[in-house]
């Protein structure tokens, strides 16, 4: 029988407990998605009640990730199903419990500000910036900062990192960017900062579509549904209905 209490599985051949990396990265990846949606309602639409949510479930993931078993994590049982079929890349477990007790202080001090406190606030972007950042560089680059942390600091050494990063090893020349790819990024950037110079027309200065009729039909076709209102989207309804 599985143990219920524990961090990281032993697999032969790895001299510490370890994680499926890719399981990993496909949970910080489902995060990321959810987080972004809350965070775009915040700060588009001013509707933190998406934010609440998604910080409790946050809370209660990490705090069985790290106080139970990542197992049982429900982010990891998805990140599982999502990966079912590819070979693991079995990671050091030691660096990512530190990384995600870094995690787990965000989730808290959220659930204090915003959760029972409601504070809204600069403090709260700071924090879902922060957030948003490791889970962003773990689900699209594989690149732990929790561990790089974890492996700056005295007396503490990571071992199996995604990639190899921990190890020492000569870069494939395929990989290397070098000047000529670093020329083309540079060029590409000045290239859309010029076109962005350049200005488009103004939204007054193309032909406008005729507003929908307010009486056709008998109907007031311009008057916003509830739903429009109660997101306060009044205005803008309005705008993409052609009522403006």
């Amino acid at each position: 029988m599985s143990r219920i209490f524990g961090f990281g599985e032993s697999v032969p051949g790895y001299e510490v407990p370890v994680l499926n990396e890719r399981e990993v990265r496909a949970a910080a990846g489902i995060l990321f998605v959810f987080a972004m949606i809350t965070f775009a309602n915040a700060w588009f639409m001013g509707n933190f009640r998406p934010t609440k949510i998604f910080v409790i479930a946050f809370l209660v993931d990490f705090t069985i990730r790290i106080f139970i078993n990542p197992k049982y994590s429900p982010s990891m049982i998805l990140g599982r199903l999502a990966v079912r079929k590819q070979v693991p890349e079995w990671a050091g477990a030691p660096q990512k419990r530190f990384a995600w007790a870094i995690g787990w202080g965000l989730a808290v001090t959220m659930f204090w500000l915003i959760v029972i406190n409601n504070v809204i606030g600069p403090i709260n972007m700071l924090v879902c910036a922060t957030c948003l950042t490791l889970m962003f560089f773990e689900s699209a680059f594989g690149i732990c900062i929790g561990c790089k942390i974890y492996n700056a600091l005295p007396n503490r050494q990571a071992q199996h990192c995604a990639g190899g990063v921990c190890e020492v090893f000569t870069p494939h020349a395929s990989q290397k960017v070098g000047a000529g790819g670093t020329v083309i990024v540079v060029l590409f950037l000045a290239l859309i900062g010029v076109i962005a110079r350049q200005g488009f027309p103004a939204a007054d200065a193309i032909a406008p579509v005729a507003p929908i009729s307010a009486a056709s039909g008998g109907d007031d076709r311009c008057t916003p549904p509830a739903f429009a209102v109660a997101m306060g989207h009044a205005e803008k309804w309005k705008l993409h209905n052609n009522c403006k």
